[in-house]
């Protein structure tokens, strides 16, 4: 294991982005780690204002997760969602009964005029976890997939309600021009020696990152190195709709793919070793390795692997 005084910033969304970042976890003293988190997903159900992404890292962070999904908290029940139905409710999303209080709280303080940043905090510091977890954006972002056969739907209609099966024809993000980032995300990407996009939905998850003004230029404007972890393995994406999603967006799923999609921002690109024949030849450094994350274990040593390689680029 490597351990620096170097300061690393991990954007991450998903579950495969919170295996890696529960990696760094391990490996990283909490001062050394920031996590920039997708908030284009969040939305807004039975008034409550819910955080998928932000929450799927923040359990995971704080050892709470569902092990058997990576999402929602080990051991919920869903008693509330049961309720819903017999009152006739299409219960489509799952909201588990612990669960349920995360989501309480974040909309009381919302409304008290808190900022979802300081919320965030809070509930941080709430399950025990000393690691900054920072919304990109304390501004209204949301994620709209426009699609063949239900035209525009918001994210989580296309992606929990329909099991995101309809044909994907274009994805953008509402508010994205006005959006703001957060004052705590450009300090922690202007001082980052490491700027880490996770394993997650290149599309889904990390474009609405880079999608708010401010944050692709300070990446760009970056004073160390920016490396990317591709969330493909064999040619398939690891989770999620991403397999199916991007190919209908005439976009690659394989490394070179990936290197396109986020040109002119990786110093270094890190691929699982059953991608060695559509490793790209030039535009970024390359490491082969195993890239899955099935056990803690993987996640830790696929965090130390990468620590140490990123030492060895030069931006």
């Amino acid at each position: 294991m490597v351990l620096t005084s170097k300061k690393v910033v991990a954007l991450a969304g998903g579950v495969g982005g919170a295996k890696l970042v529960y990696g760094l976890s391990k490996v990283l003293p909490f001062d050394q780690l920031a996590i920039v988190g997708n908030v284009a997903d969040d939305f807004g159900l039975y008034g409550l204002h819910i955080s998928p992404d932000l929450d799927t890292v923040m359990y995971t962070l704080a050892g709470v997760a569902n092990p058997a999904t990576g999402w929602g908290l080990a051991g919920d029940s869903w008693q509330m969602l049961d309720m819903l139905s017999r009152y006739g409710e299409d219960a489509w999303f799952r909201l588990g009964d612990r669960d349920l209080a995360t989501h309480l709280l974040r909309s009381h303080w919302l409304a008290e005029g808190i900022t979802l940043t300081e919320i965030t905090a809070r509930l941080m510091r709430g399950l025990g976890s000393p690691f900054r977890l920072l919304p990109v954006t304390d501004d209204p972002l949301s994620t709209i997939v426009d699609t063949v056969e239900h035209g525009a739907l918001d994210f989580q209609e296309y992606f929990v309600r329909h099991r995101w099966l309809p044909t994907v024809k274009k994805v953008w993000f509402r508010g994205a021009e006005q959006a703001r980032m957060t004052g705590a995300v450009a300090e922690a990407l202007r001082t980052a020696d490491l700027i880490i996009f996770c394993p997650s939905n290149p599309v889904l998850s990390i474009q609405p990152v880079l999608a708010v003004p401010g944050v692709r230029e300070a990446i760009e404007r970056r004073r160390g190195i920016c490396i990317a972890v591709s969330p493909f393995v064999g040619g398939k994406a690891v989770k999620g709709p991403a397999s199916k999603m991007m190919p209908e967006l005439g976009l690659e799923i394989t490394p070179r793919g990936l290197l396109q999609y986020y040109a002119g921002l990786l110093d270094g690109l890190v691929i699982d070793e059953s991608d060695q024949q559509e490793r790209p030849v030039e535009g970024a450094a390359v490491l082969l390795t195993k890239t899955l994350m099935q056990t803690d274990e993987d996640k830790i040593r696929l965090a130390d692997v990468i620590l140490e390689w990123s030492g060895s680029i030069r931006g």
